[in-house]
């Protein structure tokens, strides 16, 4: 395994961060760490990178120890943190090459592939660079030098929509190449797109662990219904709807039960159009936080 984690458990005093995470991601794997602001994902990051320490449990990046081995499993990772300071004074060319200089690279073998793929002008001070400009720049330092294991968070923030699609291709080419992907994100059509797993999160634990393929076959429906006329919210709370949203005459249903006998009931009423679909990603993720 390339991330292991065994009851990994961290309180800030008497403030939870996690409890007792069970992970365990494999090479080659684009794997999603999900869940809201404050679940815990940016606590469980910092411990596998031993810029903070567990209150209890461990973990192991590539079978080694992720404290005692941090400086070896460092040399291994690219990094790309929610939050990036950069040195704004400097041209990103001579940026780029500073941080290449601290692993003795003076030539990464990917950074000029980087540098067009997601167009950077590395001529220009960072200052001067948009919120965009510098989230492409974090991406080249993360993946110039090819590791085996990368961290992303939130990498597509501030992206446009050309380089977000460079960098899905990216990061689909590098999984086939049995690099590992570990990123969390709040954007769930893009880890429904490129995961092949995911992980969710809840108050600090880990409430659920997928692959992919698997959550597209949930037992979950999402039902849209355009009535010739809007009805009382009421007529809707059947066995096995999970959840009701109605806006006038158009109702969204979501459900987790036999999908017929749901349509005889509401096919009692005149319909303009119904249309029926596998919930998303996005539909099975939310319920997650309403249970």
């Amino acid at each position: 395994m390339v991330i292991q984690t065994e009851k990994l458990t961290k309180y800030y005093g008497n403030s939870r961060g996690i409890e007792e995470i069970n992970l365990s991601v494999k090479e080659g794997e684009v794997f999603g760490f999900l869940g809201p602001n404050g679940s815990g994902k940016t606590t469980t990051i910092r411990i596998l990178l031993d810029f903070i320490r567990p209150s209890s449990g461990r973990a192991r990046l590539f079978g080694l120890d992720a404290h005692t081995d941090s400086v070896r499993i460092k040399s291994r990772i690219g990094y790309l943190p929610g939050e990036y300071g950069m040195y704004e004074k400097m041209k990103a060319v001579d940026y780029l090459q500073f941080l290449g200089s601290l692993r003795s690279d003076e030539k990464p073998p990917m950074k000029d592939k980087l540098i067009e793929l997601f167009d950077v002008d590395i001529s220009k001070r960072i200052k001067s660079f948009s919120h965009g400009n510098k989230q492409k720049l974090a991406l080249v330092q993360a993946f110039m030098h090819d590791p085996g294991l990368l961290v992303l968070d939130e990498p597509t923030n501030g992206l446009d929509p050309l380089i977000q699609q460079r960098f899905y291709e990216l990061i689909l080419e590098l999984k086939e190449s049995g690099k590992t992907i570990f990123f969390s994100s709040h954007i769930l059509s893009e880890v429904e797109r490129i995961c092949d797993r995911v992980a969710i999160l809840r108050e600090g634990k880990l409430v659920a662990l997928h692959k992919i393929s698997d959550l597209k076959k949930f037992r979950l429906k999402s039902i849209e219904v355009t009535f010739k006329h809007e009805l009382d919210e009421s007529i809707f709370r059947l066995d096995g709807v999970r959840k009701v949203e109605k806006n006038a005459n158009a109702v969204h249903l979501l459900i987790n039960a036999n999908i017929n006998g749901i349509l005889r009931k509401i096919s009692e009423y005149p319909i303009d159009n119904i249309s029926c679909r596998d919930a998303s990603l996005e539909d099975i993720f939310l319920e997650y936080y309403t249970q």
